[in-house]
């Protein structure tokens, strides 16, 4: 997820001034010069919501999920809104989904079920299509390493789906979570220390898991992208330590993307310049494209090779833009209602053509289908977080689940 501004216990970022000016200019175009991290501070934020889940589109009337709006409710991908009510005060709510054994797969999104970075609430949760919490980490301070709290900022299933990478940005580590004992069994990084030093961080993000058992991560205010092996030598890095510009791809300026592609390269976000960089195999620049909006965040390729991206910003955004062209394919970004992001910090897209993605500030996880523009699917009460059944607090990563790791073939 994206270096944060604003947030509870987290330090004033200088990541946003940079960006209004940078989007000015095309990536690439700064002569890199060093640059010394600002020193974390202090800082409080209160986010703004509407109260109630609602699932509909954006300019249309949409429906209430009803007396139980924190459970998640699938809508027909063909329908262009639910058919309750014409007003988010609709009297008659839609059914909620029969919850089906959690480890047996509905029909859905989600077959294997989907891993959420609960950050708020300090968790990882792995949820089905029809609400049922099929897996959560931790289960009790054993799992974690001595005096040390959690809070997941991503979530990431290994290859070969027996562990969990996840990065704690407020933490500055990363930690690797073996699933079948429910206990942290790596970690990279010194404990809310954070800084350019060998063997720290600052803030960490993105920790991809590779089939090799290296992990990478975009470490945001180092500027720089590591690969780190097992024995957590760094095997390989991106970037200059501590020299921040868009001279890609000997420097970058705060990445916080570095999506694993399939061809060995990789997806790079920059928030600061709006860039988003394709890396081939040996790190080579494939292309340099500057996307239109203020704050990028966690890019992905869809299966046409286009960039999805979104907009850590409020109102947030949802793009997919052409690498080649340039040319903007699709903008999910109401301003107003229920469909409104608010600080949307990944957006995956699925087999169906359909969009998943948390909406942090809005403490929800939705499905959005570009066809009607409407919410499909949600899991999370819209706008009020909190710690219980069927409610997130600040969900800043997912990711979907191969069948066979919490659902059975």
């Amino acid at each position: 997820m994206p270096l944060r501004l604003g947030r509870p216990s987290l330090g004033l970022r200088f990541g946003v001034v940079g960006c209004l000016v940078a989007v000015l200019a095309a990536c690439s175009a700064t002569t890199p010069t060093p640059t010394a991290p600002a020193t974390p501070a202090s800082s409080t934020t209160t986010p703004g919501a509407t109260p109630g889940a609602v699932i509909g589109g954006p300019s249309t009337p949409a429906g209430t999920i009803g007396p139980n709006p924190s459970a998640a409710v699938s809508l027909p991908a063909t329908s262009a809104q639910p058919s309750v009510g014409s007003s988010p005060d609709a009297s008659t709510p839609p059914s909620p989904a029969a919850s089906p054994p959690p480890n047996v797969s509905p029909s859905g999104h989600f077959p294997g079920g989907l891993l959420i970075a609960d950050r708020g609430n300090g968790r990882i949760i792995a949820v089905n299509d029809a609400g049922a919490i099929l897996w959560k980490f931790p289960n009790g301070p054993t799992g974690l390493p001595r005096g040390q709290l959690f809070s997941a900022d991503d979530a990431f299933i290994s290859p070969d789906g027996k562990s969990i990478v996840a990065n704690e940005e407020d933490h500055q580590v990363i930690v690797r979570i073996d699933i079948a004992t429910d206990r942290v069994v790596w970690e990279y990084g010194v404990f809310d220390q954070p800084g350019p030093q060998p063997g720290h961080l600052w803030n960490p993000d993105d920790a991809y898991p590779l089939a090799n058992g290296d992990i990478t991560v975009a470490d945001i205010k180092n500027c720089r992208i590591l690969e780190i092996a097992p024995d957590k030598q760094i095997v390989r890095q991106w970037g200059q330590t501590s020299v921040c510009a868009n001279h890609e791809p000997r420097t970058f300026y705060q990445p916080n993307g570095d999506t694993p592609l399939p061809d060995g390269g990789m997806l790079v976000t920059e928030i600061v310049g709006s860039c988003v960089i394709r890396l081939d195999k040996q790190g080579n620049v494939v292309w340099n494209l500057h996307v239109p909006i203020s704050y990028p965040s966690d890019a992905q390729l869809n299966a046409a090779g286009n960039v999805v991206v979104v907009s850590y910003t409020n109102p947030g955004s949802l793009i997919v833009i052409n690498p080649t062209t340039h040319k903007v394919l699709y903008r999910y970004a109401p301003r107003h209602g229920n469909g409104k992001l608010d600080h949307p910090s990944l957006g995956i897209p699925l087999p169906d053509g359909t969009f998943v993605l948390n909406d942090d500030y809005r403490a929800r996880v939705i499905v959005i289908d570009p066809r009607t523009n409407a919410i499909i699917w949600q899991y999370g009460k819209t706008g009020s977080p909190g710690p219980g059944a069927g409610r997130l607090n600040i969900p800043d990563g997912v990711d979907p689940v191969p069948v066979g790791i919490f659902v059975k073939p």
